[in-house]
């Protein structure tokens, strides 16, 4: 089994955290590009679509009965396929990934856009691969089957 020291180590939240301050941080190194009409509502939308996302993924998780810890794979009791779960594998980090999409809209400078990628790459590698495995121990086939369904992320 290939791991890392960073594998399921920092939760999901921390690090949208921690990618949001260095987005902010970095926004005040390149200076605000001209602000169109459109950021505002685009930047609504964006947060809307991230909130409906996390609320349904945890939803879910919960109507299973099954742990909504992301630090804790181990402790999933049941394969969660229904709700959002048939449109994406991880609603609950493309949630996040929409927010920091709002807050680089939102900061509107060139390398404050770099942080939703960086989220979605250090999340790939660090947070769903581990999980990944674990589900595949637990679950088999059914969980093989699921991911040749429904896709990653959208």
């Amino acid at each position: 089994m290939n791991t890392h020291v960073l594998d399921i180590r920092i939760p999901p939240p921390v690090v949208a955290l921690i990618v949001a301050l260095l987005m902010w941080n970095a926004s005040a190194w390149w200076p605000v590009l001209d602000l169109p009409a459109w950021r505002i509502p685009l930047v609504l939308l964006l947060v809307a679509a991230g909130a409906a996302l996390d609320l349904s993924g945890l939803w879910a998780f919960h109507r299973a009965k099954t742990t909504v810890n992301p630090m804790k794979p181990d402790k999933t009791s049941s394969l969660v396929s229904s709700g959002v779960y048939r449109l994406t594998r991880n609603p609950m980090y493309l949630g996040l990934a929409f927010f920091l999409s709002a807050g680089a809209v939102m900061l509107w400078s060139p390398l404050a856009l770099l942080g939703p990628p960086a989220f979605v790459a250090y999340i790939n590698r660090f947070q769903i691969k581990p999980e990944e495995r674990v589900m595949r121990e637990r679950f088999g086939e059914a969980y093989t089957d699921y991911c040749a369904r429904v896709r990653r992320w959208f």
